[in-house]
């Protein structure tokens, strides 16, 4: 599971892309699965670094899915029109 930070503004989406992108080649598995249950002060470029890491789940030949994205998160993914491309994940059974 790839996990965001609690912070994840401007100032850290370059560092976090690199991160997660790191994390996403050798993540086990035919979905990655970003964990967003940390995330508590965040700006659009949050929204970006999980496009880019769906990005590169696609190009892995992944799927890729958001577990517990911040409501204020969710909404702005909506605004944007971005929203369809960052599912939720499915519930551990």
């Amino acid at each position: 599971m790839l996990v965001l930070p609690a912070e994840l503004t401007h100032a850290q989406a370059t560092a976090c892309c690199r991160m997660l992108a790191q994390a996403l080649r050798s993540e086990p598995g035919p979905v990655a699965v970003a964990d967003a249950s940390a995330l508590r002060q965040f700006d659009s470029s949050a929204l970006a670094v999980l496009l880019e890491c769906r990005r590169e789940a696609l190009a892995l030949g992944k799927g890729f899915a958001v577990s517990q994205l911040h409501p204020r998160l969710r909404g702005l993914a909506t605004l944007y029109g971005v929203a369809d491309l960052l599912p939720e994940a499915a519930a551990a059974a």
